[in-house]
């Protein structure tokens, strides 16, 4: 998608693991983008500045350096990194627009799970909606805080979670991943401080639902 002397932006596909676990220890995008960098001769570690759910597809920040990574992770911490998404969530979504502004905790420290806790952090998502179905909505959202499942606690919290997000409770049968693409990023160029605005396309199985919901009309 992009990539310059000090970062790589590689759009990621559902089912994809980010980076090497116990339970997925290769066919991940660390070992993907190592073994690019590699063939052009160049021996660097990889360093992720963002990170997506297996099952969430889109634009992933990739550091070529650690004083690349250690400049977008504090714009990352500063909530200076623009971060949008689209996605497919359950119900007819009333206002057009609105802005959630709910903290967000972790209930124990083995939980996978996040919920909305007065004792969590603050966590302040955006969204507009872009298209309407019979019973279900395509909204574009934007994250002004970077909380692990953010937009999955947030969604869920106003009756309206993403389309198939197993995690949340919520099943489908239109597609088999939580319905999430993060499709815009914009940052500050580590060392030149441009702008750097990186859009990531629709992917195919998003292409796919929406032609299912509008047929349900």
């Amino acid at each position: 998608a992009y990539e310059d002397v000090d970062v790589i932006v590689v759009k990621k596909q559902p089912g994809v693991v980010t980076h090497p676990t116990k339970s997925h220890f290769s066919g991940t995008i660390a070992n993907a983008a190592q073994h690019y960098l590699e063939k052009q001769g160049k021996t660097c570690r990889i360093r992720f500045v963002n990170r997506l759910d297996m099952d969430t597809s889109g634009l992933l920040i990739i550091a070529k350096n650690s004083y690349a990574h250690h400049v977008l992770s504090v714009q990352m911490q500063e909530d200076k990194v623009e971060k949008k998404y689209i996605a497919f969530v359950e119900g007819v979504v009333k206002e057009e627009c609105k802005t959630i502004n709910e903290p967000i905790y972790r209930p124990s420290f083995d939980s996978i799970k996040r919920i909305v806790d007065p004792r969590g952090q603050e966590s302040i998502t955006k969204y507009r909606v872009l298209e309407r179905y019979k019973n279900a909505t395509l909204i574009e959202v934007q994250l002004l805080t970077g909380r692990t499942h953010q937009i999955r606690v947030h969604m869920q919290h106003i009756g309206h979670p993403l389309l198939a997000d197993h995690l949340y409770g919520q099943t489908s049968n239109l597609i088999n991943r939580q319905a999430l693409h993060a499709s815009y990023l914009k940052f500050l160029q580590p060392r030149y401080k441009n702008v750097i605005e990186v859009k990531a396309d629709i992917p195919k199985d998003f292409i796919e639902l929406q032609r299912r919901l509008r047929e349900e009309e």
